[in-house]
């Protein structure tokens, strides 16, 4: 009887436990895998390539644009699995710029995320899997730019469902997307490289031609490569919810990493074999230009995988991001609320649907290309302020346990070479860029006067905290109950 009683209160306190309100660690190494490759492999590779070759003036150069991109960003890949194993909290950027920078570089990264760079980066990969949703019904004229806007508002629509709702249905829609997308990829690479193995070579003639380089436009071909390649930081938003996070962080970055770029090379080998580069710049969707010359039967199916992986790396997106949010909060640098998950669904739900409406504003008012140059000064600014921290922390604490340790030649070539790009950048699109400085800064006054001395007079706050706690109880969320860090 005793041993019965015994067992029972067992069980309910084994029941307890799994109702206790917190962010579990459900993403495993091929979740995790996946969760990179289907965060990187989006809309980029089918809509940079145009980019790359505009800024960079010749088909040799801009091959050797996204190889380097690719290397650059394993570089960095690899200098975040040191960051993420070294430091065991969610967040990505902002977290590492806090333990190693401090506070005003942290609050800064977390308010331009969600000020611009989340809703800039969400929307253009949005208004890419409208475009190729929309575009092939309306072949060859061109699609109603509204009708592009509509679809991609429901795309985003659906994401944002998804992540409200669920981790484990957010993973599982992150795995199967990333298959769909590698099998796109595939579909590029092989009748491209059966074509030049045929000897169909003359688009690579004379491939390396600098008439037509300046130095003023190389960054933005860069821009335009590392903005293809984009998300292999996103895993680091998510360190809390990985299993083994010190050994299945660095081997999901290596692995998915290798991966992507191989493809990536690959793809816009088969994009040159198949269209010579004039053709590649008249198309505003380089994937149904080269399906339509490579195999006309399977034309319509190419724009359907695309936009399939657009909405993957729109999913990733929307899955680490908020995570960035949630943990500001957490450390009491955004409002309460958005450090609360759902008390049943566990899902950071405030953060996620604040990214939400900024989104759509941003989707309906902004350009494609306009949006990549306008969101890669500041992204990349604050990753190689983050990169940089880390090898000021080495210096500082050297016996702070790092379980993932990048070389250091690594770790020096990144920063060095995001900080050229970034001071570059400035030259090469002042407007942009300008803009995107100057958005930042308005972070500086917003930190002083409500995080470093909370100074909002006694009613706001009172208004505030109204707010908040109705808010609390509409959307049923509450602060974790348990550390998971």
């Amino acid at each position: 009887m005793d041993a019965t009683q015994i067992m029972k209160a067992d069980d309910k306190k084994e029941k307890k436990e799994e109702e206790v309100v917190h962010l579990r660690r459900e993403i495993g190494l091929l979740p995790a895998a996946c969760f990179i490759i289907g965060t990187v492999v989006g809309s980029g590779i089918f809509i940079a390539p145009k980019g790359v070759l505009i800024n960079s003036g010749s088909v040799g150069l801009s091959l050797l644009v996204w190889v380097l991109c690719g290397v650059l960003s394993l570089f960095g890949a690899l200098c975040y699995a040191e960051l993420g194993t070294s430091f065991t909290k969610s967040g990505g950027h902002y977290t590492y710029l806090l333990e190693t920078l401090g506070p005003l570089p942290a609050f800064l990264r977390l308010w331009v995320e969600f000020l611009f760079i989340r809703p800039a980066v969400a929307s253009y990969v949005s208004l890419a899997f409208g475009r190729y949703v929309v575009e092939p019904f309306f072949a060859p004229c061109a699609a109603p730019t509204v009708l592009i806007k509509i679809v991609s508002i429901l795309g985003l629509t659906f994401v944002v469902a998804v992540n409200c709702w669920s981790v484990t249905w957010a993973s599982r829609t992150q795995i199967t997307l990333t298959f769909v997308k590698m099998f796109a990829l595939v579909l590029i690479i092989v009748p491209g490289v059966i074509a030049l193995a045929k000897g169909k070579t003359e688009n690579f003639q004379n491939g390396f031609e600098v008439d037509s380089l300046t130095l003023d436009r190389l960054p933005l071909a860069f821009y335009n490569g590392l903005y293809a390649y984009g998300g292999w930081f996103y895993l680091n938003f998510v360190t809390e919810e990985v299993i083994n996070p010190n050994r299945n962080i660095p081997l999901a970055i290596i692995c998915s990493m290798v991966t992507v770029t191989v493809c990536y090379v690959l793809v816009n080998v088969a994009y040159y074999t198949m269209m010579t580069p004039a053709e590649l710049l008249l198309s505003d969707a380089v994937a149904v230009t080269f399906a339509n010359r490579a195999f006309e039967g399977l034309a319509s199916v190419i724009p359907f995988l695309v936009a399939l992986s657009c909405l993957g790396a729109l999913n990733g997106g929307f899955f680490g991001s908020p995570r960035m949010l949630f943990v500001g909060a957490r450390e009491g640098h955004w409002p309460p609320i958005f450090s609360m998950i759902h008390i049943r669904r566990h899902t950071p739900l405030p953060a996620v649907l604040l990214l939400y409406p900024l989104v759509v504003v941003m989707l309906i008012t902004g350009e494609i290309y306009q949006l990549i140059n306008f969101a890669s000064f500041a992204r990349w600014f604050f990753i190689a302020l983050a990169t940089l921290g880390m090898l000021i922390h080495r210096y500082r604490f050297p016996l702070h346990p790092r379980p993932f340790k990048v070389p250091l030649v690594i770790a020096v070539t990144f920063t060095v070479v995001c900080f050229f790009i970034v001071g570059l950048s400035l030259y090469s699109d002042p407007w942009n860029t300008g803009r995107s400085c100057a958005l930042t800064l308005t972070g500086v006054p917003v930190y002083y006067v409500t995080v470093y001395r909370f100074r909002l007079p006694h009613r706001w706050r009172r208004i505030f905290n109204y707010c908040s706690m109705h808010l609390q109880i509409l959307l049923e969320v509450t602060q974790q109950e348990v550390q998971t860090y």
